[in-house]
């Protein structure tokens, strides 16, 4: 398969991560030993038209331009300290301060700080730093699943499919809060930091951010798509199709196969001695799109 423009970018920015706190680009989020702390560190930017509707309320833009980055805090067990603002001036900077406001006191985390800039007429971008403060050591990664192991996941996917779906083709009958207002999980990213053998938040899609888990820690996750939970309004045809859409920020996780989760969550798999290929599904090599990548 032919690598994305993000991809092979993402080779040339490893060259100069040197620093261990980079986790050699394979990780959430930057994990930096700071005194008796550890901080973690973590960007992430939306773009329009990619990561939101052209029109789309304002208010939820800056929503999920804060939840995306706590998620990745997630994935760390880490607890929000504050985040920085990279803003492009909008049609509607007044509703996207609603927003953000919003965001911050649901998930009890200050703004400390940024930029805003203006350009020509054009997609508008928007990037987010946020802190995190590590509540456990060491500090979860992708690259800590073991064979024998079993493959858990939060939540439900497809749901920011079928939001993304209602909210495009006007359709008032659905929910679209899952992909509008998405939410991270940050208690559970907490009470399983000790826990865990490896553990990621679901951005791209489930069966390529279960290819990235696989091959940071060189074993194959086994899943099996029937244990894979979804909405109950999402028909079984497209069940394939909701593993590979993104936009879930659910937590995937390993435990050792006697050990029960804290917090609700689904076994959905097995990693198991690497056999040729990072992920199987049902079986066999997951065929078509595994999940999003930028071109």
């Amino acid at each position: 398969m032919m690598a994305s423009g993000e991809e092979k970018f993402i080779d040339m920015m490893r060259a100069l991560a040197v620093d261990p706190a980079a986790r050699a680009l394979v990780d959430d989020a930057a994990v930096i030993a700071f005194g008796n702390e550890t901080l973690i560190v973590t960007h992430d930017m939306m773009v329009e038209g990619v990561h939101w509707l052209p029109g789309q309320d304002e208010a939820d833009i800056a929503w999920k331009l804060v939840a995306t980055n706590l998620s990745d805090l997630a994935a760390k067990g880490a607890e929000p300290v504050g985040v920085l603002l990279g803003y492009m001036l909008g049609p509607d900077d007044a509703r996207f301060a609603q927003g953000l406001g919003d965001a911050l006191s649901a998930f009890g985390v200050p703004l400390l700080g940024g930029d805003t800039v203006s350009a020509p007429a054009g997609g508008r971008s928007h990037g987010l730093t946020a802190l995190g403060r590590a509540t456990h050591r060491p500090v979860p990664a992708r690259d800590g699943a073991r064979p024998g192991e079993v493959l858990w996941v939060t939540g439900p996917v497809g749901a920011a499919m079928l939001g993304f779906e209602a909210l495009r083709d006007g359709n008032a009958g659905i929910d679209t809060s899952a992909y509008r207002r998405p939410c991270p999980r940050l208690a559970e990213g907490i009470a399983l930091a000790p826990l865990v053998g490896a553990m990621m938040d679901l951005s791209d899609g489930l069966l390529i951010d279960a290819q990235r888990m696989a091959l940071a820690s060189q074993v194959t996750l086994a899943i099996d798509s029937a244990a894979v939970p979804v909405p109950e309004s999402l028909p079984n045809s497209r069940r394939r199709e909701a593993m590979a859409w993104g936009d879930d920020y659910e937590l995937l996780f390993t435990l050792p196969p006697n050990q029960c989760p804290p917090c609700l969550a689904y076994a959905i798999g097995r990693a198991e001695e690497f056999c040729g290929d990072s992920v199987l599904l049902d079986g066999a090599p997951p065929k078509g799109r595994l999940g999003y990548w930028h071109d």
